[in-house]
């Protein structure tokens, strides 16, 4: 498959990407993402530090034997994946990460509408939901929730379609022990640590695959790959849809360039999203043209058929 031509960064992001290629002005620009992130969830009521550190106080012991149950052994993790990501040296492959998941989405989310707060983050899962619901005729039975995460999209996608049978994927274990610690047993709700672009799912085995909040960390090449295995795993009339940021909403065109540093320094392929045409990803995938529904001030969703 081939990818869109990719366009420039603009002027902006270009001297971003200089500041950031000097070490010491990446880590502090970490480190000040960070502390931002923190303090707006405290500020929104959210104890960041507290409900990180609950989920710890199981002990270590409990939770690696979690892990390392949900685990798939001596999976090849992809080059692009083993980076540091939102200000975790380790990426997502760490504790720290996954106990912050939760609380980091609060905050991420709260300014999107004003008036939002801590429930910005449902609020903007919901409004996706929306659009599935209006542009897919037939409730799905059968969904793939690809990149999980700790399972806030995959119990919300459960919420919309009570009657399906979902599966959690994600590549990171952390974050898939705390989706499964988060869960009763379900025999509606299964999660699998496996690359998204390579599943080891049968063909057809799903109505539709959603892929929420995530495009925006991946290099376009992992994304049309990720979508090339979305289309074998359809079934005939199913449906791709994501949700992510929209790179043309005026708050992201118009990000001040401290924030704009900040949030290249914690998101290391956002250039690459920003100037990737993802909707001609969709018809190089076997898709039709998707429809595309700005469903935030700084978010759009897209779905479509497969061919």
């Amino acid at each position: 498959m081939t990818a869109a031509s990719p366009q420039a960064p603009r002027l902006a992001s270009r001297v971003v990407n200089g500041l950031l290629a000097i070490k010491p002005l990446a880590n502090f620009a970490k480190f000040q993402a960070r502390k931002m992130m923190i303090e707006r969830a405290e500020s929104i009521g959210v104890p960041w530090r507290k409900r990180a550190s609950s989920l710890m106080d199981r002990g270590l012991d409990v939770w690696e034997a979690e892990r390392q149950a949900i685990q798939t052994p001596d999976l090849d993790y992809p080059n692009y994946y083993v980076v540091s990501f939102h200000a975790y040296e380790s990426g997502n492959l760490s504790w720290e990460a996954a106990t912050e998941v939760e609380v980091a989405s609060y905050a991420a989310h709260a300014r999107i509408w004003p008036e939002a707060g801590a429930k910005g983050d449902s609020r903007l899962r919901q409004s996706y939901h929306a659009v599935m619901q209006e542009k897919i005729a037939t409730a799905p039975k059968d969904i793939l929730d690809m990149g999980c995460s700790v399972g806030l999209s995959t119990l919300a996608l459960q919420e919309t379609y009570p009657e399906a049978r979902l599966t959690g994927l994600d590549l990171s274990p952390y974050f898939l022990a705390i989706a499964n610690h988060n869960t009763p047993a379900n025999d509606s709700l299964q999660w699998i640590h496996r690359a998204a672009e390579e599943t080891s799912l049968p063909d057809n085995s799903f109505d539709l695959v959603s892929i929420c909040l995530v495009c925006h960390e991946l290099p376009r090449t992992a994304i049309c790959n990720i979508f090339a295995e979305a289309h074998r795993l359809l079934r005939p009339q199913g449906h791709l849809a994501i949700m992510d940021m929209n790179p043309n909403s005026d708050i992201h065109r118009k990000l001040p360039p401290y924030v704009l540093t900040l949030l290249k320094s914690t998101e290391p392929y956002l250039d690459d999203y920003f100037t990737f045409d993802i909707q001609q990803a969709f018809v190089e995938a076997g898709f039709q043209q998707p429809s595309l529904t700005c469903n935030s001030p700084r978010h759009r969703t897209l779905i479509a058929q497969v061919k």
